[in-house]
């Protein structure tokens, strides 16, 4: 998503999207890291994911949702803003200056009614922000964003590609692995990203 759509977003101006059955997926077993210190958040966001064919890893503190995305870069993070010890904005930041884990996407999720967190959020450089409470097509609606923008790679391109996590996915195999291979063909869609990670 460019930063134009991020804002008219937040001003309450909706860009086109597509249907809810047009909704484009990430990679199927592309893991996802949610990250909250809400059991409940992260209970309920993890099935909406795992549902929808990812392979979900959580984290309830700043501390540990840095530590795990170094030691294995997910596909995508779900990040609070609230949370103990260092928060979510101190965990964006020191992720997009981090060289193992600066290129993931993250979306940022609060339920803060305040509008300036959007506005620091996309200044840190998130590629979304969701406000709770939300549902599972907020959710779909976000990871769609990504997949068009190129920040994802889409389920059918991956598939097409062979990374082999679809029979494993489908057989109940959780596969922990790093960013999905199709990930390294959707950098140069990244570069229309740059005003976003200032």
């Amino acid at each position: 998503m460019n930063g134009m759509g991020f804002l008219k977003r937040w001003l309450g101006g909706a860009p086109e999207e597509a249907p809810p059955q047009q909704w484009r997926k990430a990679a199927r077993g592309a893991r996802v890291l949610v990250v909250d210190d809400s059991p409940t958040i992260r209970a309920v966001l993890g099935r909406m994911l795992e549902a929808e064919g990812y392979a979900v890893a959580q984290a309830a503190d700043g501390e540990s949702a840095l530590a795990l995305a170094r030691a294995q870069p997910p596909a995508l993070i779900f990040l609070d803003i609230v949370l103990p010890g260092i928060n979510g904005f101190a965990v964006l930041r020191a992720l997009r200056h981090d060289p193992l884990a600066r290129e993931v996407p993250i979306v940022m999720i609060s339920g803060n009614p305040q509008a300036t967190e959007q506005y620091y959020v996309q200044r840190f450089g998130a590629d979304d922000f969701i406000r709770k409470p939300f549902g599972q097509a907020e959710v779909a609606r976000s990871i769609d964003r990504l997949v068009r923008a190129g920040r994802l790679p889409g389920r059918e391109a991956a598939e097409a590609g062979g990374t082999g996590a679809a029979p494993a996915a489908e057989a109940g195999v959780v596969a922990l692995s790093a960013r999905p291979a199709a990930a390294e063909a959707a950098e140069p869609a990244r570069d229309g990203m740059a005003g976003l990670a200032a």
